[in-house]
């Protein structure tokens, strides 16, 4: 189970886009939920940008689930 440690989480972008497709959620609508730009969002979702532990939480808060079903597994990096 990937955790969040030392090592830079990297947020698994298809996790991020089926949980927040599942909630009925836009790219906005979750932004707003997390307080994050929904720029943001689209970066994650692209895998484009390592989020930092703070937006992880936010969110998986804003999602309702635990941080680390936000992070890519060991073997999937």
């Amino acid at each position: 189970m990937a955790t969040i440690g030392a090592v830079m989480p990297r947020v698994d972008g298809e996790k991020l886009r089926a949980l927040r497709e599942a909630r009925f959620l836009s790219h906005r609508d979750l932004a707003r939920r997390a307080s994050v730009s929904p720029t943001t969002i689209l970066n994650l979702e692209a895998e484009r940008v390592e989020a930092q532990r703070r937006t992880i939480r936010k969110l998986a808060e804003a999602l309702d689930v635990e941080p680390h079903e936000l992070v890519k597994e060991a073997d999937d990096a």
